[in-house]
C-alpha cells in the first residue's frame, strides 16, 4: 500500500500588478540577499531599471547575470559550479528558456528557484520539470517546482500576442492529458493521483467559468490564466510526473518540434493537438474545448498561419514514440486512419490545419 509523501509548493506567490519593482522587498523578507539572474534575450532592457530600482531600496547584491539563449543541459551543469558561492537565490526571468535554464541551475545546487515569468505561455514557469536539449534532443527533465513565483500582469499582457493563445493552447490540454492518464490507469499501465487529476481539473474550470471570459484580453483573465498555469504545475509535483498536464497532445507537440522545419510555440502546437486527440477520445468535453478555442480567438489566430497538414500528419505518425511506456490514445492502433478522417472532415482542425 503506497504512503502518503510530501510535496513541495512555491512559499512565495505573488500575481498582480507593479510586482516586479517589489522584487526587492521579496527576496530582503526571506534573507535572500544574493542573486543570481538568469534573463531571456532582451528582457533585461525592458524590466532591469524596475528591478533594479527595488534591489537597491533593500541592498540586494546581483552575485552575478547572464542572457540565456541556449539550454543544452551539459552548459548548464558547468554554468551552475561557476556561480559564485555567496549566492543564495537564484532567479529567472522571461520566457522557458531563462526560466528552464536557472530552475536546472538551482536544481543542480539545491538553491532556492524564484520564477519570474514575463508571459503566460505555458506552465513550465511553476512545473517541477525543466525543457532541456539532451543530446541535442528536447527533453523533459526532472528538476524542482520553483521556491517562488513572480508574475507581474503589468509585463504580462504587454507580451506578444502568440504568447497568450499559447497559454490558452498549453492549459486546454490538460483535458485530452487527463483522459489518458485515467485511460492508462485503467489498463493498469500507469499509478494515479486523484488530488492530482483533481487540481488539474480545477485549474480548468477556473478558466472555462471565469466571470471574465467574455473579456478574454482583460488584466483579470490574464490573471486567472496565470493562476490557472500555477495550480497546473502544482499538480505535476502533486503526481510525481507531467501526466496531470502532460498526454497524447504532448506526443505531438513533441513529434512537431523534431520534424518541423520552425517549430511552433509549445501550447500553440499543444492547443491544436488537443481539440484532434479530444475527438479521438471521444472525450465528453471535445464541445467545451472547440468553443473555447474559438471564443478566446485562438483558433482565428491559428487559421493566419495554419499548420501545414502534411508535416502534421508525419507528426502524427511517431508521435506514439516519442515517449516509451507512455499511453495515450494515440497507443491505439486504428488511431492514425481516425485522425486522418477528423482533419479531412472536422470544420475547426480544416481551420488549424491546412
Amino acid at each position: 500500500m503506497a504512503l502518503n509523501k510530501e510535496i513541495n509548493i512555491p512559499s512565495l506567490l505573488k500575481i498582480g500588478n507593479g510586482k516586479i519593482i517589489k522584487m526587492g522587498k521579496y527576496l530582503f523578507d526571506r534573507k535572500y540577499m544574493k542573486a543570481a539572474l538568469f534573463f531571456s534575450e532582451g528582457i533585461e532592457h525592458i524590466i532591469g531599471n524596475s528591478l533594479y530600482e527595488g534591489f537597491s531600496k533593500y541592498d540586494i547584491k546581483v552575485s552575478c547575470k547572464m542572457e540565456i539563449s541556449d539550454i543544452n543541459i551539459e552548459n548548464i551543469i558547468h554554468t551552475a559550479f561557476k556561480i559564485p558561492a555567496e549566492t543564495n537565490v537564484l532567479i529567472g526571468i522571461g520566457g522557458g528558456k531563462s526560466l528552464d535554464y536557472s530552475k536546472y541551475c538551482a536544481h543542480v545546487l539545491k538553491l532556492p528557484f524564484i520564477s519570474v515569468p514575463t508571459s503566460v505561455s505555458n506552465d513550465g514557469f511553476c512545473s517541477p520539470n525543466a525543457s532541456l536539449l539532451v543530446d541535442g534532443k528536447r527533453k523533459s527533465v526532472k528538476s524542482s517546482i520553483p521556491y517562488g513565483v513572480v508574475a507581474d500582469l503589468d509585463v504580462i499582457v504587454n507580451a506578444p500576442v502568440e504568447t497568450f493563445y499559447s497559454g490558452i493552447g498549453d492549459m486546454i490540454a490538460k483535458v485530452t492529458a487527463l483522459w489518458d492518464w485515467k485511460s492508462a490507469f485503467d489498463k493498469r499501465l500507469d499509478d494515479y493521483n486523484d488530488f492530482a487529476a483533481l487540481l488539474a481539473r480545477n485549474s480548468l474550470d477556473s478558466l472555462y467559468y471565469a466571470e471574465s471570459f467574455k473579456n478574454f484580453k482583460s488584466q483579470d483573465f490574464y490573471s486567472k490564466l496565470a493562476n490557472s498555469l500555477v495550480i497546473s504545475g502544482i499538480a505535476m509535483e502533486v503526481a510525481g510526473s507531467s501526466r496531470p498536464a502532460s498526454g497524447s497532445e504532448h506526443l505531438i507537440s513533441h513529434a512537431l518540434d523534431a520534424i518541423s522545419a520552425t517549430p511552433r510555440m509549445h501550447g500553440l502546437q499543444t492547443g491544436v493537438s488537443a481539440y484532434l486527440c479530444a475527438l479521438l477520445q471521444n472525450n465528453t468535453d471535445v464541445k467545451i474545448v472547440g468553443n473555447f478555442l474559438q471564443e478566446t480567438g485562438f483558433a482565428d489566430f491559428i487559421s493566419k498561419a495554419p499548420f501545414d497538414k502534411q508535416t502534421f500528419l508525419e507528426a502524427l505518425k511517431i508521435a506514439p514514440k516519442m515517449k516509451d511506456n507512455f499511453y495515450t490514445v494515440l497507443s491505439e492502433p486504428d488511431s492514425l486512419s481516425k485522425a486522418v478522417k477528423f482533419i479531412e472532415s472536422d470544420k475547426l482542425l480544416n481551420k488549424m490545419i491546412r
